[in-house]
């Protein structure tokens, strides 16, 4: 396997090279985290978010998917609501790529392997997943799964 893929620590190898992505970031993909850090107003975190926000803006577009969203709905009472407070801000809407699926299960291997708890994939999988596979950077301050199942994905993270 190229040194380039998602699961560079050698544990997974996948010689499909559509799952082997080579250049820069197009955009960033923004973590529910820090979503709700701005929508709540978290006093430790919305000023960072914001801030991060802001800065991943300026080089390129910010983009949610439908996981994303999916964990943020619970904290709205109607899809009104949340479309409402979504306006809000400059985030583009990406659908999740069929072969996210496909990564995020060789990420949740990896995790079962390490003696993850869960059952089913993390929603964190197929995020970092997405991300990978679009060429995108991952805005998160809960970088550890990331980092973890994902060593080759650029993540905006606090220091």
């Amino acid at each position: 396997m190229s040194g380039a893929g998602p699961f560079a620590s050698g544990h997974v190898a996948e010689p499909d090279p559509r799952y082997l992505r080579e250049g820069g970031v197009s955009g960033t993909l923004v973590d529910t985290c820090v979503l709700i850090d701005v929508f709540a107003d978290d006093p430790n975190w919305a000023d960072w978010s914001i801030d991060q926000l802001e800065r991943c803006a300026d080089t390129g577009p910010l983009l949610i998917n439908p996981i994303i969203l999916a964990e943020l709905s619970p904290r709205f009472e109607t899809a009104a609501d949340l479309e409402a407070t979504l306006a809000g801000l400059p985030l583009q809407r990406a659908q999740l790529p069929w072969d996210a699926a496909f990564l995020a299960g060789q990420a949740f291997k990896l995790y079962r392997r390490e003696q993850g708890q869960r059952s089913a994939p993390l929603p964190d999988f197929y995020i970092g997943a997405h991300a990978w596979l679009q060429g995108l950077q991952l805005l998160t301050r809960d970088p550890n799964r990331f980092r973890r199942h994902f060593p080759r994905l650029p993540l905006v993270t606090p220091s």
